[in-house]
C-alpha cells in the first residue's frame, strides 16, 4: 500500500495518501514501526491485517518520482503490480470523498503517471482521496 505525495511536504492535501498511510498504520498498531528503506528510498512499515501480510510506503521522493520507490519496493518484496495499492489525493472529488478505481490511465495525476510508467503496468489498485479544487 503506498501513499503518494510530496515527502517533506506532510501536511499539504497533495499528500494525503501519506496521511492516510500514518492514519492506517496507526490503526493496524504498526506506527512506531516506520524505517527508513534506503533500497527504495520510503519509508516502509510491515503489517498484518485479516491474514494479509502488507507493505505501508511512502517514498521519499516528489510526487511525480513516487513510482520510482514504488517500483523498487515491488521488486524487494516480489509484489507484482496487481498487488499494490496506490493511495493518492483526487482533484475531481470533493473533499473527503472516497473512491476506489481499478486499473485504467492515470487521468492527469503524476504521481500515479510514474507508478504506471515505473511499473509498466496500469493495474495498480487506486484508492482516490477527494481534495476538491481550491
Amino acid at each position: 500500500v503506498a501513499g503518494l505525495g510530496n515527502y517533506g511536504l506532510r501536511g499539504t492535501r497533495h499528500s494525503v495518501g501519506m496521511e492516510v498511510l500514518d492514519q492506517l498504520a496507526r490503526q493496524l498498531a504498526v506506527a512506531e514501526g516506520w524505517r527508513v528503506d534506503k533500497r527504495c528510498c520510503a519509508d516502509v512499515a510491515l503489517a498484518t491485517a485479516h491474514g494479509l501480510e502488507l507493505v505501508l510506503l511512502k517514498p521519499r521522493r516528489f510526487m511525480n518520482l513516487n513510482g520510482l520507490s514504488v517500483a523498487s519496493a515491488a521488486e524487494l518484496y516480489s509484489l507484482g503490480p496487481g498487488d499494490i495499492y496506490l493511495v493518492h489525493d483526487d482533484l475531481d472529488k470533493a473533499l473527503g470523498k472516497v473512491a476506489i478505481k481499478l486499473g485504467g490511465s492515470a487521468r492527469g495525476h503524476n504521481g500515479v503517471q510514474s507508478c504506471i510508467s515505473a511499473l509498466q503496468s496500469n493495474e495498480m489498485t487506486r484508492l482516490r482521496i477527494g481534495i476538491g479544487r481550491p
